[in-house]
């Protein structure tokens, strides 16, 4: 697999953004993908509080919307589309999110993953979101995907807990390794 050509098809001239051209120098971030031929959720047991459901938050748009806003106002831009959002609900509200868009289709991969991934401050630190992350992982793998790909992130140790491989590192002026070449 070539990943930076993976790369280049799903995000066209990334690196000529002005929110890319806008981050530090020395902010490093990583591309991570997930096959889901041999994916489990029941491989990797995740303490996680009890009470805690998950599921796609089909018709709560304000709800959504109002939990987004507690992470990051500019974020809510991002839901509220076509795209499922995968949830975890604490008393039927909304504590835990992440966008799941269709990537496309690329190297013969049909591919999808999870974006805008938080928890609302007030729930943070219990476990909720990287669970949460790992069922929407399973529900990709459900809904047919074969690979989960996460795209522009500073924490790749923490999906690494899931699986989760990186396979380029990046900062504002490009890539500066991929896996399967000499660094």
């Amino acid at each position: 697999m070539n990943w930076r050509e993976l790369f280049d098809a799903m995000h066209p001239g990334f690196f000529e953004e002005e929110e890319v051209q806008g981050l530090e120098q020395e902010d490093e971030f990583v591309e991570q993908i997930m096959l889901l031929k041999d994916f489990s959720a029941d491989a990797v047991s995740l303490p996680c509080p009890e009470g805690i459901t998950f599921g796609i938050a089909e018709g709560r748009g304000e709800d959504l919307a109002e939990a987004v806003a507690k992470v990051d106002e500019d974020w809510v831009q991002y839901f509220g589309g076509d795209s499922p959002v995968f949830c975890a609900f604490e008393n039927d509200r909304i504590v835990s999110f992440c966008c799941l868009d269709d990537m496309g289709t690329h190297q013969g991969l049909h591919i999808s993953g999870p974006g805008c991934v938080s928890t609302i401050p007030e729930c943070r630190g219990r476990g909720i979101g990287l669970r949460m992350v790992q069922l929407a992982t399973e529900y990709l793998k459900q809904h047919g995907y074969d690979a989960s790909y996460i795209h522009f992130t500073h924490i790749g140790h923490w999906y690494a807990k899931l699986g989760y491989e990186t396979i380029l590192k990046w900062n504002r002026n490009g890539i500066h390794w991929a896996k399967g070449e000499n660094a």
